[in-house]
């Protein structure tokens, strides 16, 4: 696979508290020259990245990041902000501790309350996977397919770990056939990129293939 083939899959990401809009307006220009599939961003920046970018780059960013445990009303209200700022895509963070308490009805609504709030935009749903039993990583399956919701997303990249072989290949076999598989965090060779997309993941949530690419004078 080619590089400019695993970049048109990638969000390139920088999500870290200290960035600064310089931080940020450097990954669009990246974003831009590499052709990645979008740039995923703090919800802050959103407005002045539009602004920036224009209609030239996909924007995404995250709701109830990056720990999950704001009420729905919350990140619906999140996700309404995004939107009205110019966000194309959303990358929400479910209650784990709801779903490892069995309360699956109040995940499934809250994704249903983004859903709404979304307008349509790609919806992506980060399950944390280093959290979850594999139970209820197939639980999550379901109930992202059942919500319609366009990709199940393993990790944010601040928990204890992120993206396996193993979970995507999980999450690609139990998923509806219309939801795709976003691999994040700790994505750092050109080689787990392919492998991560050759077991089926259709976006990878990573800031490092850029640099590789940059390094490579791609």
């Amino acid at each position: 696979m080619e590089i400019k083939d695993i970049l048109a899959k990638c969000d390139h990401t920088l999500l870290k508290p200290e960035c600064t809009w310089e931080d940020i307006k450097e990954i669009c220009d990246d974003a831009l020259i590499f052709r990645t599939a979008s740039v995923c961003i703090p919800p802050c920046y959103v407005q002045r990245a539009r602004e920036y970018l224009g209609d030239r780059m996909k924007i995404a960013t995250v709701i109830g990041f990056p720990n999950g445990y704001m009420t729905a009303k919350a990140k619906a209200f999140e996700t309404e902000d995004a939107i009205n700022n110019g966000a194309d895509e959303i990358d929400m963070v479910i209650n784990v501790g709801l779903l490892k308490a069995g309360e699956t009805d109040s995940v499934a609504e809250e994704i249903r309350m983004v859903r709404k709030a979304a307008e349509g935009r790609i919806l992506k749903v980060i399950i944390e996977t280093c959290l979850l039993t594999d139970e209820e990583k197939l639980t999550m399956c379901r109930v992202v397919t059942e919500e319609k919701a366009d990709f199940i997303k393993t990790s944010t990249g601040f928990g204890s770990g992120g993206a396996t072989f193993r979970d995507v290949e999980l999450l690609r076999k139990n998923v509806g056939p219309g939801v795709g598989v976003k691999a994040s965090g700790g994505i750092s060779t050109l080689e787990d990129a392919e492998k991560f997309i050759g077991l089926g993941a259709g976006r990878l949530g990573t800031s490092r293939i850029v640099k590789i690419a940059k390094e490579r004078g791609v």
